[in-house]
């Protein structure tokens, strides 16, 4: 490449817009259906355990605490996002959300324990 002809295309490139995008700087706005962390609804869960049986890496736990209570274990540095666990609970228990930003030092900061709410019998 001639020199003269690269000095032209640095100055051309200069006054024009970034095609990048300014992320961190400006969020990211994640179409429908994006599949990122897992969001738990432990009152939605019945102890199926379907996700558990469909996950591919076995990234999901789910821990029966008490009557029909019951809490998930999930480790997101092994989940792949596949969704397949959202797909196939029959009370959507589960949900992808939109959020993207999970990079971590810390694997055990990776390893969430959704917790159920306290149950109480006079509840009812």
């Amino acid at each position: 490449m001639r020199p003269g002809k690269m000095i032209r295309q640095v100055l051309q490139s200069i006054l024009k817009k970034p095609v990048t995008i300014m992320y961190p700087y400006e969020k990211l706005d994640m179409p429908d259906k994006f599949r990122g962390k897992l969001r738990y609804y432990p009152e939605k869960c019945i102890g199926c355990r379907l996700c558990i049986k469909d996950c591919p890496t076995g990234a999901i736990d789910i821990k029966k605490i008490g009557e029909k209570q019951f809490e998930a274990h999930i480790d997101l540095g092994r989940c792949i996002y596949c969704a397949q666990c959202v797909d196939s609970c029959p009370k959507k228990a589960l949900e992808a959300t939109k959020d993207v930003e999970l990079a971590q030092l810390d694997d055990n900061k990776l390893k969430i324990i959704f917790h159920a709410a306290p149950h109480n019998p006079a509840d009812k």
